[in-house]
């Protein structure tokens, strides 16, 4: 996997994670940095600018990291506790959307995050840049279908809370307690239909001005320390 950006490429450094490669731009000035890549054993590579954007998809501001693809957990990982909360994402495709909820699921201790492999985005460098660290402290599983995990979930005593507008019921007045499993909707189309049959509650958070839709990461964050807050956390 290629991370890029200097704030990214130092924290890795610093934490002597395992790097493969560096591709680093022609007179690449960063004495911090510099020095952190000189305790590595690693293979560098300098490039001119134009080869630099050809490899990263954003600003890398001359530096290019490869790394080791992120690492999925299993199922069995977070759905042990006796009152486990996880969150499930319903096709989320914006990159800087999955690391804020990433940020969010690890800063209020949720156990653990589900992902579909197919018409998702999965982690890569924006997610690990967006998620300001927080992706070393979370658990994430890629399933293959999502109804097929809701399912599993429910069998072990799960309850399935959707978010939407539309045949809701106000997010404050939902049981959080027992086992809880957030299924947040992808950013333009909500939840899928056979995804919004398999819940058991489907939530609403009030909008009170004139736009009928908040965006998939803050809406994640009102609802997850919604349910935290009534579990007295």
């Amino acid at each position: 996997m290629l991370v890029y950006g200097r704030n990214v490429a130092k924290e890795i450094l610093e934490k002597n994670e395992k790097v493969e490669k560096i591709y680093l731009q022609t007179n690449f000035e960063d004495k911090k940095i510099n020095s952190l890549i000189e305790k590595t054993k690693c293979e560098k590579i300098y490039c001119q600018k134009s080869q630099m954007d050809k490899l990263a998809d954003g600003n890398h501001q001359g530096i290019i990291l490869v790394i080791k693809d992120f690492i999925y957990c299993n199922l069995e990982d977070i759905t042990k506790k006796e009152d486990a909360f996880v969150v499930i994402l319903d096709h989320i495709e914006d990159p800087h959307n999955l690391g804020a909820i990433i940020r969010t699921c690890e800063a209020s201790g949720v156990d653990g995050i589900i992902l579909p492999k197919n018409r998702s985005v999965s982690v890569n460098a924006t997610v690990m840049k967006t998620s300001a660290g927080a992706l070393d402290y979370v658990n994430i599983v890629n399933v293959s279908n999502l109804k097929h995990t809701i399912e599993q979930l429910k069998k072990q005593g799960f309850w399935i809370v959707g978010t939407d507008i539309k045949n809701s019921v106000d997010y404050r007045k939902i049981d959080y307690t027992g086992k809880i499993a957030l299924v947040i909707g992808s950013e333009g189309f909500g939840m899928s239909r056979i995804i919004r049959e398999s819940c058991d509650f489907i939530a609403q958070i009030p909008m009170y001005g004139k736009i009928n839709s908040l965006n998939a990461s803050v809406a994640s964050g009102i609802m997850i320390y919604e349910i935290i807050r009534s579990r007295g956390k």
